[in-house]
């Protein structure tokens, strides 16, 4: 087995498309409102996790120069390099969140936009019960996701092989709410990202809140 055969399929995806990425999803106006809905809701000086953190922008930027403390996890060591030299005032670890332990409470909210599609479904749900497990009672959860009915699919993602797997929006809700979070709101739209490969994709976000018992 080769050194990329053993590393997590996004991992490769991201170490290929670095800023190519970022570039192609900076127009997201639903993710800019997302982040607005967090800012507006979130204390000052609030600690939030960014789950596939990225270049460290639009997210990770946008929180930490509002003056919240951020930790910014991905998979992808080209995308942790840009994120630390782009957004020093957020902390960035090169880290897979299936494995990575985070204590009860820890956070109080928790970002993850577009970053469970290569897991399984199994590992999806995991992951989601994780973070709602690591926000604080009360505390915030912001989530987007292509909601597909699709488990494994081989495609292209902006010039890229992936294999991608997801759940429709009514399934993705409810994969939520067992996880123990109530949904706020959400928002369902259809954007092209900015690349000569890319075709349109439908998004959903999804705000939630863990209850406070």
């Amino acid at each position: 087995m080769t050194e990329e055969d053993r590393r997590a399929p996004a991992a490769v995806v991201f170490d290929a498309l670095g800023l190519q990425y970022e570039r192609a999803f900076a127009a997201s106006a639903p993710h800019r409102a997302s982040l607005a809905w967090l800012l507006e809701t979130l204390a000052p000086g609030s600690r939030v996790l960014d789950v596939g953190s990225g270049t460290g922008r639009p997210t990770a930027q946008t929180l930490a120069d509002a003056g919240h403390r951020v930790l910014g996890i991905d998979v992808s060591p080209v995308m942790v390099g840009l994120a630390a030299r782009r957004v020093p005032g957020a902390e960035f670890r090169l880290a897979d969140i299936r494995v990575t332990p985070l204590a009860e409470a820890s956070f109080d909210a928790v970002c993850a936009y577009f970053s469970l599609l290569q897991m399984s479904r199994a590992e999806q749900a995991a992951v989601v019960a994780k973070l709602a497990r690591a926000v604080r009672p009360g505390g915030l959860v912001a989530l987007a996701t292509v909601p597909l009915d699709v488990e494994d699919a081989e495609g292209l993602f902006m010039g890229q092989p992936v294999r991608v797997t997801s759940f429709t929006a009514e399934a993705f809700d409810r994969l939520v709410t067992d996880a123990g979070l109530t949904v706020l709101s959400e928002e369902r739209t259809v954007f092209t990202p900015d690349h000569p490969d890319a075709v349109p994709e439908p998004h959903l976000f999804l705000h939630a809140r863990r209850g406070a018992g």
